[in-house]
């Protein structure tokens, strides 16, 4: 099972079915998410909600049980994204040590 849907099937479990939605379209996913600390930002809406079972689940994530499996950032890293990034990354390494 991808983490995103491991994640989305625990914050439904969990009672908080807006963010597992989000959860399974990957907002809060290592590689897949817009946000730049998806679980930073996951737990801090965890601890606003503030349910035994949203901090609970807070708890998981920062033991780090949603994050992304080694398959998941290979896929990542080999798709046009991935391959984009890591372009940009070498390109701003390379300009430092010019």
């Amino acid at each position: 099972m991808h983490t995103k849907d491991a994640l989305a099937s625990a914050l439904r479990d969990a009672g908080l079915p807006l963010m597992a939605s989000r959860a399974a379209e990957g907002y809060y996913h290592d590689y897949l998410s817009p946000l730049a600390m998806p679980e930073k930002t996951l737990c801090e809406e965890l601890t606003t909600v503030g349910t035994r079972a949203a901090l609970e689940l807070c708890e998981r994530v920062k033991q780090g049980d949603y994050e992304a499996s080694e398959e998941e950032e290979e896929a990542w890293a080999s798709s046009p994204d991935g391959l984009a990034a890591m372009q940009a990354l070498a390109a701003k390494f390379n300009k430092k040590r010019a």
